[in-house]
């Protein structure tokens, strides 16, 4: 198994053929999830009927120019209608700004694009259907095309990690009709996450390392989660680390160059997320008396965001746990338990590399790899030899090694072992402290599940069973999600 440097591949202005497929998927999946809000819209009253009530902006510099009366209110008035949940505080967020504590919740990137689209791309549209639907459907737009270069780059990445196109292409395909699909054409970050998540992955898997950083810094001012990405970059500089010990001459100085460059591409990542909290915290706290602060801005470390999610979500480890939240458990249930079986599939493959953490090789190796560590048995003894047959560490690009797992396919477990890593901790955090529900949107962009529910998909047999059981679930949550969620009903 080693890791070399990746071939720069030759430009080619023409798509592949599976890359066009996968394009006319994602578009058609995105004309799906809309033509279905209208019609449940259509035939159905939402139980929420709020959403469309618009106050004027708090801040005077918003409301001293009312916007002009609207050519076909109508149209504008359906647009807006449309709006629901996170969807509200967003689009005020991007034609008020942040007026109130609890908008803090919701990170800028969205806001900020869908005003700016507002203002330059369909400032023609403010005379015709109102301001406030025009950034409503400058965030339609915005998110239902990042949604299809997400799913490009979901693609791309899992040809780099799996070296499978066919498995590649269902992963995306399947990605395409995931079970949390109705948030993704709605006014909500997934989107924009998902799209700089998948990119920056895609950068990383290539040595990219500067790219890397900024894709996964703009997923961090999508949702507050991006900052986990920096685990990449960490694990990276780990595997760098421990063979500079064993290999390099001036092992300090190259390992203290390692760890620097680490630190300091996440901290860039962290910056979106730490500069908003610092906005917030001048915002509202300063300027005040010690009296009339916010119990979180007394805090010997003041975050904004922690307190919001405990205060007016009650977010907290173990506080959903209740019996009243039974069903939200239940809902959340085919989602944590794909999750789980992906996370154990992967780790019963290699046991030896997860316990590790990708510092051993694992046992079943090619022949070539076997012979090539015969030739040098001083190696043997030792977590060196394998760890050279695992990882080359000039320049720490993954690779996939020649070791086969049982479904015939070749993987890479130092490849595969962050994303396990990542997808674990998801896991935990949705399952013991988050609303359970909402897990299957926060695992939604999680490429490991869609790369085992692919596999199981390919398999013979009773996989082909629980391909047609995964299908069902997405059917059904794409038509539970669109009839209930546009509706203002609470789905997840």
């Amino acid at each position: 198994m080693t890791l070399k440097s990746v071939p720069k591949a030759i430009p080619n202005r023409r798509l592949c053929p599976h890359t066009r497929l996968l394009l006319r998927y994602a578009v058609t999946s995105r004309l799906l999830i809309l033509t279905l809000i209208i019609i449940w819209r259509s035939l159905l009253s939402p139980y929420d009927t709020s959403a469309s009530i618009n106050p004027q902006c708090l801040s005077s510099s918003n409301s001293s120019n009312p916007p002009p009366a609207a050519l076909f209110p109508r149209v504008g008035s359906a647009i807006e209608r449309s709006i629901v949940w996170d969807g509200v505080y967003f689009t005020r967020v991007a034609e008020c700004g942040y007026e109130y504590e609890q908008t803090y919740a919701f990170l800028p990137l969205l806001p900020l694009c869908a005003s700016l689209l507002s203002k330059t791309v369909f400032a023609p549209l403010v005379r015709v259907i109102g301001y406030r639907a025009v950034l409503g459907l400058s965030g339609y737009v915005l998110n239902n095309i990042a949604f299809v270069f997400a799913a490009l780059y979901l693609y791309r990445l899992s040809v780099v990690v799996l070296k499978d196109n066919e498995v590649a292409l269902r992963a995306s395909i399947l990605f395409c009709f995931n079970p949390a699909s109705i948030f993704y054409s709605s006014i909500y970050s997934e989107s924009l996450y998902a799209f700089f998540s998948f990119g920056g992955l895609y950068h990383f898997m290539n040595g990219a390392y500067n790219y890397t950083t900024f894709w996964f810094a703009l997923s961090s001012c999508a949702r507050s989660n991006g900052v986990l990405n920096a685990g990449y970059i960490c694990f990276h500089a780990m595997l760098q680390v421990y063979e500079a010990f064993f290999s390099k001459k001036r092992a300090y100085l190259v390992t203290l160059k390692i760890i620097l460059a680490a630190g300091l591409r996440s901290v860039c990542i962290f910056i979106p997320f730490i500069s908003f909290q610092a906005y917030g915290y001048f915002n509202i706290c300063l300027d005040h008396s010690v009296g009339e602060m916010r119990p979180w801005c007394k805090a010997r470390l003041p975050l904004l965001y922690n307190y919001i999610q405990s205060h007016y979500w009650g977010v907290g480890f173990l506080r959903y746990f209740q019996v009243k939240q039974l069903p939200n458990f239940l809902l959340a249930s085919p989602i944590l338990s794909l999750a789980l079986c992906s996370i154990v599939y992967y780790v019963k493959l290699w046991p030896e590399v997860f316990l590790s953490l990708g510092l051993q090789a694992p046992v079943s190796m090619g022949v070539d790899e076997q012979q090539s560590t015969s030739k040098n048995p001083s190696q043997d003894d030792s977590t060196l030899g394998l760890r050279r047959r695992a990882i080359k560490r000039e320049d720490l690009v993954i690779q996939p090694s020649k070791s086969e797992t049982s479904d015939g396919l070749h993987y890479d477990p130092v490849v595969v072992l962050p994303f396990v890593l990542h997808l674990s901790f998801m896991v935990a955090t949705a399952f013991f402290v988050m609303h359970v529900q909402v897990a299957t949107r926060f695992l939604s962009a999680s490429p490991l599940v869609y790369w085992f529910a692919s596999l199981i998909m390919g398999s013979p047999g009773i996989g082909k069973k629980w391909g047609y059981f995964i299908w069902a679930y997405c059917a059904a949550y794409i038509f539970l999600g669109s009839l209930l969620f546009s509706n203002f009903y609470p789905f997840t």
